[in-house]
């Protein structure tokens, strides 16, 4: 075998050896009662961002709220039908995020979620005839509302149960980040084969 043959090999070998390279997809929103339907006087702001690993399947869901009429009463993500629909469907848990600061007027919220498992999603969306009781089919569902810009995110109050503050969840930036850790294993990857090729050069100019 030619000694630069060597050099290529390595290389094919490092990538081969790694796992797929992640994709987190990050989408985010301004919170308020203006975007409600129908829209609300509510002084409450907030902001929300939604990050999505392609590769682990798992949704990150970070929100912050404040100065709300009344105290938190639930708050999940929705998918609008069609863009023209006003209010869509509850894809995530009900009555509530998990854990999610209930009873106050402020507060902040960060869990990640596994998007493979049935009790991450409403379960009657999820036995609904959109899903027809498959998580991959509201996985799907959930990631397109949020591609198409139909999906968004309130926070319900005791003063509004349809919801006090409300925002449509849309790509933050470019919306696709590589993960830090595959930048690593590729770089890793390319200093074994720089190594090979160093070697295959040495051997021919002997």
């Amino acid at each position: 075998m030619k000694p630069w043959y060597l050099a290529s090999a390595a290389l094919l070998s490092a990538a081969a050896a790694q796992p797929a390279a992640a994709t987190v997809l990050v989408y985010e929103t301004n919170l308020g009662g203006a975007a409600e339907a129908p829209p609300n006087a509510s002084p409450g702001t907030g902001s929300a961002m939604i990050s999505y690993d392609d590769v682990a399947r798992t949704m990150r869901v970070q929100v912050t709220f404040q100065d709300l009429l009344a105290t938190t009463t639930a708050s999940h993500i929705h998918v609008l039908a069609s863009p023209a629909a006003a209010t869509g469907a509850v894809v995530t848990q009900t009555p509530t995020f998990p854990d999610f600061p209930l009873g106050v007027t402020a507060g902040s919220y960060d869990r990640t979620f596994d998007m493979t498992l049935a009790s991450s999603y409403n379960p009657s969306f999820l036995s609904g005839p959109v899903a027809g009781g498959s998580v991959a089919v509201a996985l799907d569902y959930l990631l397109q509302g949020l591609a198409d810009g139909r999906a968004y995110l309130n926070v319900h109050s005791a003063a509004f149960p349809g919801g006090e503050i409300r925002g449509t969840l849309l790509p933050a930036g470019a919306g696709a980040v590589p993960e830090p850790a595959s930048w690593a294993l590729m770089i890793a990857g390319f200093g074994v084969a720089g190594v090979a090729l160093r070697r295959g050069r040495r051997a021919l100019a002997l």
